[in-house]
């Protein structure tokens, strides 16, 4: 593991088990993130108190619909939560009826719709799938996966991204202009020479990915054609998923999963860095019915 970056610090200090899918919602100016392990959903206020909401299943990933409410993907369902009462509203059931597997990575796309990845609570290979919410249904886009990641998009709407941790492997989809998969899937990375896992990623705005790598504690920028340009290290292991956020885009804050790591300061949220290059705000999830 290369050297930890000497601008990281600890953006919140509690411990996730398995912390993943950092969102900084641009309205409200506020990072959100998850536990999985732990059903829970962190924040910060903008006091700086640790705030927290737990629920009675695994949730791991969220786009913004509106200032106060959040699109929430659970191991069972797609819903809404509202941030103000607490109270859910389901749109759509996510494999509700396999109790072997659960969501995991996700993000909002461009046009107003929800990317999801579910896989197996025990990494098995084989039963993790890719799925959109959009225009109001919930169509699975690629199954047979193991651990689906790295959900983002072009900049230009042209292509999304995602991997598959236990293949080292991440794809760039082309898209069509409703963004749906127009085309096979290409190999944009193939890490398994190089025996490592690509994690959560998320692109910024001259279109580089950024990608967590499990196992190594560094998040590595991609350019457009794959070469890498850069780096930042934390004093953990297992990064699993950079944000852009702050005023202008260019805090990068990483989460991070504690069970598995030895490291003292595992499980924590950080803001590695302050970077060159802006990130991009996310998408506004639009639902096609009043359910807020």
């Amino acid at each position: 593991m290369t050297a930890p970056s000497q601008d990281a610090r600890i953006y919140d200090a509690r411990i996730c088990r398995l912390g993943e899918g950092p969102l900084w919602h641009p309205r409200r100016g506020q990072l959100f993130w998850f536990d999985i392990l732990d059903r829970r959903l962190l924040s910060r206020s903008p006091a700086g108190d640790g705030l927290s909401w737990l629920f009675p299943d695994m949730v791991s990933a969220a786009g913004w619909v509106d200032d106060d409410h959040l699109l929430i993907a659970s191991e069972r369902a797609l819903f809404v939560f509202d941030l103000q009462t607490g109270s859910r509203t389901d749109l759509a059931a996510l494999e509700a009826d396999d109790p072997l597997t659960r969501s995991n990575d996700g993000r909002a796309d461009p046009w107003g719709g929800f990317w999801i990845g579910t896989m197996a609570k025990t990494g098995e290979a084989g039963h993790g799938a890719i799925y959109r919410w959009y225009g109001g249904r919930l169509e699975r886009l690629r199954g047979g996966m193991g651990i689906p990641n790295a959900i983002c998009f072009a900049p230009d709407r042209s292509a999304a991204y995602y991997a598959d941790t236990s293949e080292a492997v991440i794809w760039r989809q082309p898209l069509d202009a409703a963004g749906w998969p127009a085309g096979a899937p290409r190999v944009f990375l193939d890490l398994g020479p190089e025996g490592i896992h690509p994690d959560g990623a998320v692109v910024d705005a001259e279109g580089c990915l950024w990608n967590a790598r499990w196992g190594t504690g560094q998040v590595v920028r991609y350019s457009p054609d794959g070469q890498v340009i850069d780096s930042i290290a934390l004093p953990v292991t297992q990064t699993t998923c950079p944000a852009f956020g702050g005023p202008d885009f260019r805090s990068l804050y990483v989460t991070s999963a504690a069970d598995g790591d030895p490291s003292p300061d595992a499980g924590l949220t950080w803001l590695a860095a302050e970077t060159a290059v802006a990130g991009l705000p996310e998408p506004r999830v639009i639902l096609t019915e009043d359910v807020c």
